[in-house]
């Protein structure tokens, strides 16, 4: 198997693992309102939200990471799936403090990580990416 064909099965991967997390973040916010509000609180510092604001804030991410794993507007969604999770592991930076108690914190590193590899390498993330398929289709 060639390079480029392994740097594309890659980038698919990590695309898919980003946005499984991602996803699951997105459908808290509807499936449980209050835990997002409480998240929005402790980490934040966005206090009284109601539910209503946690289905729109839902609504948006779930428009951006359905568009982040078909790879359409890849500059786009790739960036703000990227500053969506930048903003979220650096906002944990308390826990960081106390490993020990909050030893899945450190997980977010990693997926920051291919959070930027992906923004970086958005053009050779190729598999089954629709700005992919376009371009190919207009060639």
């Amino acid at each position: 198997m060639d390079f480029n064909r392994r740097l594309s099965i890659s980038l698919f991967l990590l695309r898919i693992g980003v946005f499984i997390v991602m996803l699951m973040w997105t459908l808290d916010k509807f499936i449980n309102p209050g835990h997002a509000a409480a998240v929005a609180e402790d980490f934040y510092m966005m206090e009284g939200m109601g539910h209503g604001v946690f289905y729109v804030i839902g609504s948006v991410q779930l428009m951006i990471v359905i568009a982040f794993v078909i790879g359409l507007f890849r500059r786009i969604s790739y960036g703000l799936v990227l500053l969506l999770h930048a903003v979220s592991t650096f906002s944990s930076y308390q826990q960081y403090l106390d490993p020990w108690q909050n030893l899945l914190f450190f997980a977010a590193w990693p997926m920051l990580a291919a959070s930027v590899a992906l923004y970086l390498l958005r053009d050779s993330d190729t598999l089954l990416a629709v700005d992919a398929i376009r371009q190919r289709r207009a060639f």
